[in-house]
C-alpha cells in the first residue's frame, strides 16, 4: 500500500489498491422478497416492499445474510418508508425518498439496488478503513508529480501505472489509464516555462461519477462507489476523492478540451487555458479599435447592431484567436467595441471582482485626490492577477481613446459613464444602493483612466 518513491526525471504514479480490495469484498445485496400481495405498495417500489411492519420484524426478517436489505413504511410516520439493511451484524435503518429517483443522502439512483449496492461499499470500506482513510492525505502523489495535459500525451505512454502493488487489482485499459494521467504532470512541465503566466486559479470541482475503476490524482488511491466517487474539476479534469479536493492547491491549469467558450468564460481560466496574459478577445478588440477607430465619433459610447455584435461572439466562441474581425468582416467600428464591452458584461465574475467592489466604491466616496488615489492604488491588490492585468492594460487603452477627444468626443468622464456599470457590479444589492452606486463606479472607472500610469 506504500507509494513508491519518484525518480524525478521519470515520473511513474503508482496507484494504491487497498481500497479497491476492499470494494472487491464488500458485501452484495440480497433483496428481501416479500411472498405475500401488499397493498397500496408505491408503484417505484418491488418484490422488496414488506408494507407496514415493525423495526423489530424487519430485524428477524434480515437476520439471516449480510447484506440482505427490504423496504418498509413506518409504523410511527405513515406515509413514509424506511430502507431496511443487514450490514455488520445488525440491521440499519434509512429514511428513504424518491424524486425519481432513490435517495437516502446526497446521492441519487435509478433504482434500489444501485442505492443498495453502493451504500454496502461505502460502509464496508467506510468500517475497514476509517484510520486510512482519513490518513489518505498525508503524502500525496501530487506532492511529486502534479498534472498534465493531453497535449504532453505523447511523452506520456510510457509512464502508465507500474506497480507490484496493484497486482490483486485490474491494471486499467490503456486509454483509461492514458485518460487519467492526461490530467497528471503538468506543473512539472510547464515549470519552467517563461511563457506561462505566473496566475492562482483554484479548481472548479464537481461531483462526477467514473465510469470503470478510478483513482484519485492526489492521494493515488482508488475512488470507491458507484456513482459520484468524486469530484472532476470541470476546467482542467483533474480527479480527485472529495475530501481530497479540500487540500489540493490552487494551481488549476485549465485545459482546451474542457473550456470551450470565450464568452461568459471565468476570465482566469480563459487566459490559463490559451496561456495568455490576458484574453484574446481584449488584446484582438482593442489592437482593431486603435488601428482604425480612435477617431471615430462616439467611440463606445455609441451601439453597433446586436445581431452583428452576436457574429463576433460567436466567433470568437467558435474560432478563439482565429475570429476574424478586420474591417474587411465588420466595417463599423461600433460591432467592435460592442463586443468588447458585450464580453466584460458577460464575465461570470466581473472584471472589478464581487470581492473588490466595495472597497472600489468607497474609494470613489472619498473627497481627498491623493488620498483616493491611494485608496484605489490598495483597492487594485484585491484583484486577482489576470484581472489587474487586464484592467491595466483596458486603461492604458482608454487613456488613448482620451488623447483623440477633439475627434471622438470621449472624454474619461464619458467613457467612465459606459464602462462604469460595464466592469463592475455588486454581487446582491438592493435596486436603491445599485442605482446610488453608478455615479461611485463612473468616478472609478474616470479615476482610473486619468491616472493609469500612476496607479498600475
Amino acid at each position: 500500500m506504500a507509494l513508491n518513491v519518484f525518480d524525478h526525471d521519470d515520473y511513474r504514479p503508482v496507484w494504491k489498491s487497498y481500497l479497491y480490495q476492499l470494494q472487491q469484498e464488500a458485501p452484495h445485496p440480497r433483496r428481501l422478497t416479500c411472498t405475500c400481495e401488499v397493498e397500496n405498495r408505491p408503484k417505484y417500489y418491488g418484490r422488496e416492499y414488506h408494507g407496514m411492519i415493525s423495526r423489530e420484524e424487519a430485524d428477524q426478517l434480515l437476520s439471516q445474510a449480510e447484506g440482505s436489505y427490504l423496504i418498509r413504511e413506518s409504523q410511527r410516520q405513515p406515509g413514509t418508508y424506511t430502507l431496511a439493511l443487514r450490514f455488520g451484524n445488525q440491521t440499519r435503518n434509512f429514511r428513504l425518498y424518491h424524486d425519481g429517483k432513490h435517495f437516502v443522502g446526497e446521492k441519487r439512483f435509478e433504482s434500489i439496488h444501485d442505492l443498495v449496492t453502493d451504500g454496502l461499499i461505502t460502509l464496508y470500506i467506510e468500517t475497514k478503513a476509517a484510520e486510512y482513510i482519513a490518513k489518505m492525505t498525508i503524502n500525496p502523489i501530487y506532492e511529486h508529480v502534479g498534472y498534465t495535459t493531453l497535449n504532453q500525451e505523447p511523452t506520456l505512454k510510457k509512464h502508465l501505472p507500474l506497480s507490484p502493488d496493484v497486482q490483486d487489482g485490474p491494471v486499467p485499459a490503456k486509454d483509461d489509464a492514458e485518460e487519467r494521467l492526461t490530467s497528471l504532470v503538468r506543473r512539472a512541465t510547464l515549470r519552467e516555462s517563461d511563457l506561462m503566466p505566473k496566475y492562482e486559479k483554484v479548481h472548479n470541482f464537481k461531483v462526477h461519477t467514473f465510469r470503470g475503476p478510478h483513482w484519485c490524482e492526489y492521494c493515488a488511491n482508488f475512488m470507491w462507489g458507484l456513482i459520484a466517487q468524486g469530484v472532476k474539476c470541470a476546467d482542467c479534469g483533474l480527479n480527485v476523492h472529495k475530501q481530497c479536493s479540500k487540500v489540493v492547491p490552487n494551481d488549476c491549469q485549465p485545459d482546451l478540451r474542457h473550456v470551450k467558450k470565450v464568452y461568459s468564460c471565468d476570465l482566469t481560466t480563459l487566459v490559463k487555458a490559451h496561456n495568455t496574459k490576458r484574453p484574446m478577445v481584449v488584446d484582438m478588440c482593442i489592437q482593431e479599435i486603435e488601428a482604425r477607430g480612435l477617431q471615430s465619433e462616439g467611440l463606445y459610447r455609441i451601439s453597433g447592431f446586436s445581431e452583428l455584435i452576436e457574429d463576433v461572439k460567436l466567433a470568437f466562441d467558435r474560432d478563439g484567436e482565429k475570429a476574424d474581425i478586420s474591417s474587411n468582416v465588420y466595417e463599423d467600428i461600433n460591432i467592435i467595441t460592442g463586443a468588447l464591452k458585450l464580453y466584460f458584461r458577460e464575465l461570470p465574475i466581473p472584471l472589478i471582482t464581487y470581492d473588490a467592489y466595495p472597497r472600489f466604491i468607497e474609494s470613489a466616496k472619498i473627497t481627498d485626490p491623493e488620498k483616493r488615489l491611494e485608496s484605489l492604488h490598495e483597492a487594485l491588490k484585491l484583484l486577482p492577477p489576470a484581472h489587474c492585468e487586464t484592467l491595466r492594460y483596458l486603461m492604458a487603452h482608454l487613456k488613448r481613446v482620451t488623447d483623440y477627444e477633439k475627434d471622438n468626443l470621449m472624454s474619461s468622464e464619458n467613457l467612465g459613464i459606459v464602462f462604469g456599470p460595464t466592469l463592475m457590479r455588486a454581487a446582491d444589492l438592493d435596486a436603491m444602493t445599485a442605482l446610488n452606486d453608478i455615479r461611485y463606479q463612473r468616478l472609478v472607472v474616470e479615476t482610473l483612466i486619468t491616472n493609469e500610469d500612476v496607479l498600475f
